[in-house]
């Protein structure tokens, strides 16, 4: 793991507390977003925790070069700030995960843990933000009224979203006002048209896709 985040006492007090995770070794740290992507292409560990806001190139252009020229490892966004400006651009950026610097040991824990897995993990204020943002009306009528990828349709397309976002399947039920049997059955037809068999694999086209 490297850790980037230019404020020392933060830093030091995370080292701490990932030195007491079993399983977790920091291999590097990183004061900026140039030094971050520097580790990264020497030591290539399976997971970098990035701040935004750090001097020179900052966490957003760090995690997209990283997620670029390493995409086996994954960016766990811990960080000050979770408005839109900030959470939207690092998720676009490749980010996998998002935590605010006031997260307790616990959820930091399950965070590196779900990467590490390969799956997703967010402060469940941003997945509330996301969900919002993928039923967001005119989200779906745009998506509605351009070609969606593989013949997948809109409401599949929110599944999807939904995943991506790291939602459960009841998550997503609760979220779309439907049954967990009609979102298993949303759920295979994305997977039957992706050609994802998991959904780890679905994530990743959801990004590569420019659907989430």
């Amino acid at each position: 793991m490297v850790v980037a985040d230019d404020q020392r006492v933060v830093r030091d007090g995370l080292l701490l507390l990932l030195d007491l995770l079993e399983g977790v070794e920091v291999v590097a740290t990183a004061a900026n977003g140039a030094e971050a992507i520097e580790c990264v292409d020497r030591d290539r560990p399976d997971i970098v925790l990035m701040d935004l806001r750090m001097p020179g190139l900052d966490g957003v252009e760090a995690t997209r070069r990283i997620r670029s020229s390493a995409p086996g490892t994954q960016v766990l966004v811990l960080t000050t700030y979770a408005d839109d400006d900030s959470l939207f651009p690092a998720l676009e950026a490749g980010a996998r995960g998002y935590l605010t610097k006031d997260a307790t040991a616990e959820e930091i824990e399950q965070a590196i843990r779900a990467l590490g897995a390969g799956r997703t993990h967010l402060d469940p204020v941003i997945q509330e933000r996301l969900i919002a943002a993928v039923l967001d009306p005119a989200r779906v009528s745009s998506d509605t009224a351009e070609s969606l990828p593989d013949g997948l349709t809109p409401r599949e397309v929110e599944v999807l979203k939904l995943i991506a976002a790291g939602l459960s399947n009841t998550e997503i039920a609760a979220a779309l006002v439907v049954s967990d049997a009609t979102v298993k059955t949303h759920i295979n037809h994305v997977f039957a048209k992706t050609g994802a068999r998991d959904r780890a694999q679905a994530v990743r086209y959801a990004y590569q896709r420019g659907l989430a």
